[in-house]
């Protein structure tokens, strides 16, 4: 015996359920990822820092700040500078026809750059910037899911731990000594899981530390154009 009216509804919750285990996130598609290289020794730092914040809570901009290293020797030692996180500034600079590294510098989806301390400029980027188009992604538990991808080419799949909390670090030496400087979205990890070849795949995720956040970027190599992002 057949029955329509249950093979229907079947059939409907079935599509539904498959739609929502694809690793689809059209939301994170229309991200902007803006990236700002900072130092807690650079006083031109602390309005970039701040118009980080003003941009870190719009659903379109995940907001990420990496702390550099070259400032320290004015002496006062970031309290979250990196090498690693210098080098990802330092990589960026000739594709962004750039003669050297600077601070405040923000980024915008590997492909676009402005002084961060420029708000005007910020907003107008933001604006300007054209939507991500890469690969769909997902998390998947301790997973994160890459479909595949309609342009050739290999590219690096990064893991970014960072805390999306407004902090406050009291600074007692160097250019901003005597000051309290705020920050957000402070990156506190930075780590390359592997290549994504432009076919379906998908990676583990180490666990993350207490009240820090993941995100997930897949961009071509040598500091080049940001494909995808997703945040949790």
């Amino acid at each position: 015996m057949k029955y329509p009216g249950r093979i229907s509804w079947f059939v409907l919750f079935s599509s539904l359920a498959a739609a929502s285990a694809l690793p689809v996130a059209a939301a994170d598609r229309q991200l902007t990822v803006v990236e700002l290289f900072t130092s807690q020794g650079c006083s031109s730092c602390p309005p970039a820092n701040a118009n980080l914040i003003k941009i870190s809570n719009r659903k379109n901009v995940l907001a990420l700040s990496f702390s550099v290293t070259y400032w320290d020797y004015l002496g006062w030692k970031d309290t979250y500078g990196k090498p690693e996180f210098t080098e990802r500034q330092v990589t960026y600079e000739p594709a962004l026809r750039q003669a050297g590294p600077y601070t405040p510098q923000m980024v915008f989806n590997g492909t676009a750059t402005a002084v961060g301390n420029s708000l005007p400029e910020v907003e107008s980027l933001l604006a300007e910037t054209p939507s991500l188009n890469g690969p769909a992604l997902a998390f998947n538990n301790d997973r994160i899911e890459i479909g595949a991808g309609s342009e050739p080419g290999n590219a690096d799949v990064w893991i970014v731990r960072y805390d999306p909390r407004v902090e406050a670090v009291p600074v007692a030496r160097g250019e901003n000594g005597g000051t309290t400087l705020q920050h957000t979205h402070v990156v506190r990890r930075l780590d390359k899981l592997g290549i994504w070849n432009g076919s379906k795949t998908s990676f583990p995720l180490p666990q993350a530390d207490k009240g820090l956040k993941t995100a997930v970027l897949i961009q071509r190599p040598n500091g080049g154009a940001i494909l995808s992002a997703i945040t949790n």
